[in-house]
């Protein structure tokens, strides 16, 4: 029996539309940075919203499957590097715990600890890049 081989163009191609055709949230984020982004989250943020990421009832907001962690990168740069005073509601909840801002963090550092938030637990999104802090660093400078 004559086995029928694939031609190696075919099984390149295919991968290639495999590859293409996943959403940018399923590729998960290199090791490294998750690395580095759990041990800044353990200094950082560990104390507040806890290890699970579900953060004190009333007092510090969960980091799990919200829209603040699964939205707009931006907007979670933002609150890292202004901090946010105001109360906010998560699924009918309210926390008031202030956070404070964290400017001795540098760019990789904030880039690696918001990926590493955005895919822990239970999270699935697109990885924040030292650029998009700088960028959101540079409006704030700004005033934007």
């Amino acid at each position: 029996m004559r086995r029928r081989l694939i031609p190696v163009n075919v099984v390149i191609a295919s991968l290639l539309f495999i590859l293409l055709s996943l959403e940018p949230d399923q590729i998960k984020p290199p090791k490294a940075v998750m690395d580095r982004g759990e041990t800044i989250y353990a200094k950082e943020c560990l104390g507040c919203h806890q290890a699970d990421g579900l953060g004190v009832q009333g007092l510090n907001p969960p980091l799990a499957k919200t829209k603040w962690v699964l939205g707009p990168r931006a907007q979670m740069i933002h609150i890292v590097l202004k901090g946010l005073t105001d109360p906010i509601e998560i699924d009918g909840d309210t926390y008031n715990n202030p956070m404070p801002p964290h400017l001795h963090l540098n760019d990789q550092e904030i880039s690696d600890v918001l990926t590493y938030v955005r895919n822990s637990f239970g999270n699935n999104a697109k990885p924040i890049t030292p650029a998009d802090v700088k960028k959101v660093r540079a409006a704030i400078a700004k005033g934007k």
